[in-house]
């Protein structure tokens, strides 16, 4: 999966980017099960879904705050 660039997240509307931040939790949440239970096999995929989970949470917060000033 390539990770896309600031400006391609800052495109997307408020309701993509809250759906897209719960799906990459939960997918998350599925890669710590996994590996704990030793089934994961691509342990990369923490990285690729953490960097694309923080840039979602800070534009939705960058938005969050310029709507409160």
């Amino acid at each position: 999966m390539a990770r896309p660039n600031a400006a391609e997240v800052r495109q997307l509307s408020d309701t993509d980017i809250t759906e897209q931040i719960n799906g990459l939790r939960r997918e998350l949440f599925q890669l710590r099960f996994q590996q704990a239970t030793r089934q994961l096999a691509n342990t990369h995929r923490f990285k690729e879904v953490r960097i694309k989970l923080a840039q979602l949470m800070t534009v939705q917060s960058e938005r969050q705050r310029s709507a409160a000033s």
